[in-house]
């Protein structure tokens, strides 16, 4: 896969490329991984998100699920045959105190955790690989920005 890239930028012309990021970190990620999802609101998570689920669905021989944003339920689980992903929502949580009582990092060695709007958690866990998707001048072009994963 051909990932363009700009001083350590991926580049998101179309949405077709946020497919094919998420197909190549399908790839990449295992159990017990973390990952943060930074951004603006319609910058792209959970599109990202989405392609995600709906890739490891695929390679494990399921069947394809909508895959929403879980801002009001703060949590959506996806069962990806001998693992779990949990898919977290945190923009309408307004402490760190609330974020104590969601139990977000309470073994999460047999899953993979997707936590959108990341910035009130503290301590960052081990195992952790940050998304930070941006906009570009125009707002019609996003980029994304990989920590703690190579591709």
């Amino acid at each position: 896969m051909h990932i363009a890239t700009k001083s350590g930028k991926i580049d998101l012309l179309f949405e077709n490329d946020t497919k094919k990021l998420a197909n190549t970190i399908s790839k990449k990620i295992k159990k017990g991984d973390i990952i943060y999802l930074y951004g603006e609101i319609g910058v792209g998570k959970t599109t990202f998100v989405k392609y995600l689920i709906n890739s490891l669905q695929k390679k494990n021989n399921l069947t394809v699920t909508e895959v929403i944003s879980p801002t009001f339920a703060l949590l959506n689980e996806y069962q990806i045959k001998q693992f779990k992903i949990n898919h977290f929502d945190l923009f309408r949580i307004k402490s760190s105190k609330e974020i104590e009582n969601l139990d977000l990092f309470t073994d999460r060695s047999s899953s993979i955790t997707l936590i959108e709007w990341p910035q009130k958690i503290k301590k960052k866990p081990k195992n952790l690989i940050e998304l930070k998707f941006n906009y570009q001048n125009d707002y019609q072009k996003r980029s994304v920005e990989i920590k703690g994963l190579s591709l």
